[in-house]
């Protein structure tokens, strides 16, 4: 089949490769237009973007590609595969494609933005990868295929990152060619709010298992922090009980293991204890 691929992170590229590898032809990429990174707002293409260019694919790059239909109508895509892609499809884009999505999830739980970590905030010992039939709704389409995954009991949001990305790419494979397809449970359906500096700050009227449980999840962005003695303390690891430096939790004590100190490096909690750079 000839495949539009619809992404703009890292997290897609896996399902776009596994798609040029494949006997299917990607006829053109969409992703979300170039936009400035850092202080010097020096433009970046992004992962998916610079794979693109690198494999000789046509990259387009509208600012809603549901107002610019033309754009795709020239490659002739048999079907269209979306995977982290950013904008919301509209209906007239779906009347007129087939349209697939790679979502890091088992729907109808964690749907809408950072499922990946969602789940590992909220101490979930089991998640997945879903293919489903995109329809206007976010993330309501029909499921075609689902496969599990275990999460670790250390593991960050990070490392689960890269887990999903790949194993969303070997599920793809094997959905795309599917054509069963099975309604959510809209009973079942759970959604969570866009992860932002703001919203990683620690609270302390959690027990420490869920003050564990967030750090993992907002590991490696935005990165869990609290303040103590007037200074900032991002949080890269934490674990149960006391340790070298705790804090009273709604069960007892936290211990944060990995961290760093505005303007520090990552560390050991114990090093900067050690160097007198923090008192406890």
């Amino acid at each position: 089949m000839k495949v539009a691929f619809f992404g703009t992170p890292s997290f897609a590229l896996p399902s776009l490769a596994a798609l040029v590898r494949s006997k299917h032809k990607v006829v053109c990429i969409v992703c979300q237009p170039d936009k400035p990174v850092g202080r010097g707002g020096k433009i970046v293409h992004s992962p998916v973007k610079q794979f693109g260019l690198t494999h000789g694919i046509p990259v387009l790059q509208p600012e809603r590609i549901s107002n610019e239909l033309h754009l795709l109508d020239k490659y002739k895509p048999d079907i269209i595969v979306t995977c982290a892609f950013g904008q919301i499809l509209k209906q007239n884009l779906l009347d007129r494609y087939s349209v697939i999505n790679v979502h890091a999830s088992l729907l109808p739980k964690y749907r809408g933005s950072s499922p990946i970590q969602w789940a590992v905030i909220n101490g979930e010992k089991v998640t997945g990868v879903t293919i489903m039939q995109t329809d206007v709704g976010l993330d309501t389409g029909d499921i075609i295929l689902q496969e599990k995954i275990d999460i670790g009991e250390d593991e960050t949001a990070g490392e689960l990152f890269e887990r999903l990305s790949v194993l969303g790419a070997e599920v793809l494979l094997k959905a795309i060619k599917m054509t069963t397809r099975t309604p959510q449970d809209h009973s079942q359906a759970t959604q969570f709010p866009m992860l932002s500096k703001e919203k990683a700050q620690i609270d302390f009227t959690k027990t420490a298992e869920e003050i564990r449980n967030f750090v993992r999840g907002m590991n490696p962005w935005p990165v869990a922090w609290f303040e103590h003695g007037g200074e900032v303390v991002r949080v890269f690891k934490a674990s149960v009980g006391k340790g070298d430096f705790c804090l009273a939790c709604k069960n007892g004590f936290v211990t944060f293991d990995i961290i760093q100190m505005a303007g520090g490096k990552v560390l050991p909690a114990k090093d900067y204890i050690n160097g007198r750079k923090i008192r406890i």
